[in-house]
């Protein structure tokens, strides 16, 4: 991930502790953003007999993503640093595999989609456990959020697949 210019800010985290939170939220904001990127892959591209109902599913959860990313990457700027957010930078960070490009069946891109929202929702979850740690309370906060969206919408998507 690139180097982060760190400003000065009144906000009473220390500096170390700061450095530490701008890196983590950098590195959901990659992940996060890298997602949102997935299930705008699998919008545009699905097809099969559940193509309306998963086409504006996917359109919704896209939509969700794209709220959290901003607060994310405004989040770093907060605390003083920069937001590492261009799709390079989260392409070049993020931990996600790659999302199948040659793809078009609806229950493929929803199985797909299970194991990316797992990921995500898994290392928001460690987020949330390393900015209490380093006694953040409002990025912890931010994280629970995002993590509980990232959860909701994992059930939205396993029920697809679940008999």
């Amino acid at each position: 991930m690139a180097k982060n210019r760190t400003f000065t800010t009144h906000i009473d985290i220390a500096a170390p502790a700061r450095d530490q939170l701008i890196a983590l939220i950098n590195q959901q904001l990659a992940d996060t953003f890298d997602l949102l990127s997935q299930v705008k892959q699998a919008h545009w591209n699905v097809k099969g007999p559940q193509f309306i109902a998963l086409h504006e599913l996917f359109d919704d959860l896209a939509a969700n993503l794209l709220d959290h990313v901003d607060t994310i990457a405004e989040r770093a700027v907060i605390l003083g640093g920069q937001a590492l957010g261009t799709a390079r930078m989260a392409a070049a960070a993020s931990r996600l595999p790659e999302y199948p490009a040659e793809i078009t069946d609806g229950m493929q891109h929803v199985a797909n989609l299970v194991a990316r929202y797992a990921k995500v929702g898994a290392t928001t979850r460690q987020a949330i456990t390393t900015a209490t740690e380093l006694n953040d309370a409002d990025t912890a906060d931010m994280f629970t959020q995002v993590s509980r969206d990232l959860d909701k919408y994992l059930w939205f998507l396993e029920a697809h697949i679940q008999a």
